[in-house]
């Protein structure tokens, strides 16, 4: 409990006696912090659309024109208790011809010189989401475009490619980046507490020559290193809040489109960033202090 008390009293002289290093040390891992959090922000949200835009990804089935009403029955319930689809919605001949109609406007009427209706009837599949991604997809579009009665299977792959690439790279990217900057942490806070320990390298020999323990004299410096990093990384996790609530707030205002977008992020993580912090910098510490040798 002694060796604790002093470590404590020691690291708070420390802290204020070397307070233009310290700050800022508590700077820079804030800065760090934030852009770490402001990257890890925009990476959820941005999948979250992903996401959203991939629930309404679906498969187009056409079906071959000579095909009887009973025939397509028969596809429809095939494709009901396929358990990979959530969603099944038929089109006819007529509803398809509507629709062109419906898009192609006032050019409409140059139809009528076609005479029959020309269009198919089709269905429209919707995945379950586990399989929303490429090869998943194509084998199931192969595995369909093989029945009795289906004509053709198309799909957006490309459009699904591009998805599943963007996602992939973002988190990739997240990953490299918190790598870097948890290295830049831990290389921050080794440089100040080494500092911290060849200025009290002195006091550092005399409590060896008094029989202080190695803990003994470590500990401060450990506790130095521990409230740098909380506080840094404190500082970067209320700046995140802050901002994510002024542009959920007014993000509207400058920009129309934030109106679709609602930015989140699990509460969870305003007590991971502090944890992570010290960590980060109780690392940094250990390997600094392990300058003293015995």
């Amino acid at each position: 409990m002694r060796a604790v008390i002093y470590a404590f009293q020691t690291a708070s002289k420390s802290l204020w006696h070397e307070k233009w290093i310290n700050f800022l040390t508590i700077l820079s891992i804030s800065v760090s912090v934030l852009i770490l959090s402001a990257f890890v922000t925009i990476t959820i949200n941005a999948d979250s659309i992903l996401q959203k835009w991939a629930k309404s990804f679906g498969l187009v089935v056409y079906l071959n024109e000579d095909l009887s009403p009973e025939e397509e029955n028969a596809v429809r319930d095939f494709f009901s208790h396929d358990p990979d689809i959530v969603e099944i919605k038929y089109i006819s001949k007529k509803e398809a011809l509507a629709e062109l109609k419906k898009i192609l406007g006032e050019d409409a009427p140059i139809l009528e010189d076609i005479g029959e209706n020309p269009l198919p009837s089709s269905f429209e599949l919707k995945l379950r989401s586990e399989l929303l991604k490429p090869e998943p997809v194509r084998q199931k579009a192969v595995e369909i475009g093989k029945m009795t009665g289906v004509e053709e299977v198309q799909y957006g792959e490309k459009w699904l490619s591009s998805l599943n690439t963007v996602s992939r790279i973002m988190k990739m990217s997240v990953t490299f980046l918190g790598f870097a900057i948890f290295v830049a942490i831990i290389f921050i806070t080794y440089n100040t507490i080494k500092i911290f320990f060849y200025r009290r390298k002195d006091e550092i020999e005399t409590l060896k020559l008094l029989g202080a323990t190695r803990t003994f004299i470590r500990l401060p410096f450990l506790m130095e290193g521990l409230f740098i990093g909380v506080v840094g990384s404190a500082i970067g996790a209320l700046t995140l809040f802050g901002a994510q609530t002024f542009i959920a707030a007014k993000g509207a205002e400058f920009l129309p489109s934030f109106k679709a977008i609602t930015i989140t992020l699990p509460a969870q993580i305003y007590y991971y960033i502090p944890i992570s912090g010290a960590v980060m910098s109780i690392i940094g510490s250990f390997f600094a202090v392990g300058k003293i040798k015995y």
